[in-house]
């Protein structure tokens, strides 16, 4: 533990680094693309993101960034951020003070979905638990641009869960473990969503009024 740490600041860096590790056992890694974002006590605003260039396994508390809403590193180090692609994350970061921790991944189930103009349906298990949470935003090119933030943060609105049409998905809550279970939900929505479309017959369509329980 570095002495410059804080107790809250210590024990964000270890449950940041054993959600990437989570991620990387269930295999919903991008090779080393991606990220996962938690914002650190205190003003000004700061975050935690992993060293571009590491696998997820790789990731320790000791190596994980401190960075700026634009993905510019605030600590001297050695290691470097990837700021292009840390765009997502700080333009939600930066217009939803209720979202703490952000996660995006593209696994293949996800990206399924993103494919699909209907999204998400919420007829399964899971499916349910995100009806009303999940925003939709179109396909503008393979990074985030200045321009288009308005754009996905309108997307997003108040919402917790964002589909990147033909591209991934993006889910943000209050701590660590409340994204990842979220995370979770989303995946064994778009599994099971997946899994369904393979088998011949009519679907059982739930009502509004049951997936709003």
């Amino acid at each position: 533990m570095s002495e410059n740490w804080s107790v809250e600041e210590a024990r964000l860096r270890k449950q940041l680094a054993e959600c990437y590790h989570l991620i990387n056992y269930y295999g919903w890694t991008e090779m080393i693309f991606n990220h996962i974002s938690v914002r650190l006590p205190g003003e000004p605003k700061r975050y935690l993101v992993n060293t571009f260039g590491l696998n997820y396994d790789e990731v320790t508390p000791e190596n994980l960034l401190t960075v700026d809403a634009n993905g510019q590193l605030l600590s001297n180090e050695s290691n470097k951020p990837n700021p292009a692609g840390f765009a997502l994350h700080g333009s939600i970061h930066g217009a939803r003070d209720d979202i703490h921790c952000i996660i995006h991944t593209h696994t293949n189930a996800v990206c399924a979905v993103a494919m699909k103009k209907s999204g998400f349906n919420h007829d399964n298990f899971y499916g349910a638990q995100l009806f009303g949470r999940v925003g939709y935003h179109e396909f503008e090119g393979i990074t985030l641009y200045d321009d288009e933030r308005p754009r996905m943060l309108e997307s997003l609105g108040q919402k917790h869960v964002l589909v990147l049409r033909n591209h991934g998905v993006a889910v943000g809550e209050a701590d660590i473990p409340r994204t990842f279970f979220l995370l979770w939900v989303a995946q064994r929505a778009a599994e099971i969503q997946c899994h369904t479309g393979m088998i011949p017959g009519e679907d059982v369509v739930l009502s509004d009024d049951i997936r709003q329980r």
